[in-house]
């Protein structure tokens, strides 16, 4: 393999959510570009299953620590264990969520509470940890990873979207504090994503499933490979100018479908006479 195709050579990463879905698959693409990864979640079996993976593709073996990312302390834990063992921390990518589709007026104080610890405390935690090695060092690149909706909002999702909401925040908040100081910060916004989790939570039914994929411009699912392709530009030294910034990759979702003079297949259905 060409040194160029592997850029994160002698690096470290933490990956968190990293068991299955696009966490898995950024894992992978930062082994298969040479680097050391650290993925995190509270499944065990799921944390194995990526390990496995990575051996059968013949990478260098991935590293996992079994805990929650709602738990600072054992967070903190993992990253200095991590520096301490490898000497460094070079990426960061907050992939751990949870979601599910409710209306606000019925969400339980609970769910709400579940979603937004994993999602916006946890990836504080996280970043809270890292960020001591990677101040110190000169150098880090972090990316959260949030959806559209963050901006944009949506009807079922006032927990996740108020999260994501605050994740988007915090991202740039924390770019402007760190950019000189060298840590880059920055969000990947995936659409509606081909993985077993996306699939059993927010289109669980055929009908549901058409509904989502109907909304897409592009006609189709974002897939977890190409969430971690855009994840790796980010995290590598091309993008170095890059921070605060957030790398959209949805097949136009968030744009909307055509609404006047336009049918989804771009010919138009203004009537003679029609207001314009």
């Amino acid at each position: 393999m060409l040194e160029q195709d592997r850029p994160f050579a002698g690096r470290v990463a933490i990956v968190t959510g990293g068991g299955s879905g696009i966490g898995q698959a950024i894992a992978l693409g930062y082994a298969r570009r040479g680097g050391t990864v650290v993925i995190v979640g509270r499944g065990q079996e799921k944390l194995e299953a990526t390990m496995a993976l990575g051996a059968q593709a013949g990478l260098a073996p991935i590293e996992a620590a079994a805990v929650d990312v709602r738990d600072a302390a054992a967070v903190a834990s993992v990253a200095d264990d991590v520096a301490r063992r490898h000497g460094r921390i070079d990426a960061l990518v907050n992939n751990a969520a949870g979601n599910f589709v409710v209306p606000a007026e019925t969400l339980s104080p609970n769910g709400w509470r579940a979603v937004v610890d994993i999602v916006l405390n946890g990836t504080f935690y996280t970043t809270r940890a890292v960020a001591p090695h990677m101040l110190a060092a000169g150098r880090g690149s972090i990316v959260n990873v949030i959806a559209s909706y963050a901006w944009h909002g949506h009807p079922g999702t006032v927990h996740s979207a108020a999260a994501k909401g605050g994740v988007l925040a915090m991202t740039r908040t924390l770019a402007a504090e760190w950019a000189g100081r060298g840590v880059r910060v920055n969000c990947v916004a995936p659409g509606p994503t081909e993985t077993a989790g996306a699939s059993a939570a927010l289109w669980a039914t055929a009908a549901d499933r058409a509904r989502v994929l109907a909304s897409v411009p592009a006609g189709r699912f974002t897939a977890p490979d190409e969430v971690a392709e855009a994840t790796m530009f980010l995290l590598e030294d091309r993008s170095r100018y890059v921070t605060g910034d957030t790398l959209t990759i949805d097949g136009g979702q968030w744009l909307g479908r055509p609404i006047y003079g336009a049918s989804a297949d771009g010919a138009s259905e203004r009537a003679p006479g029609a207001a314009r």
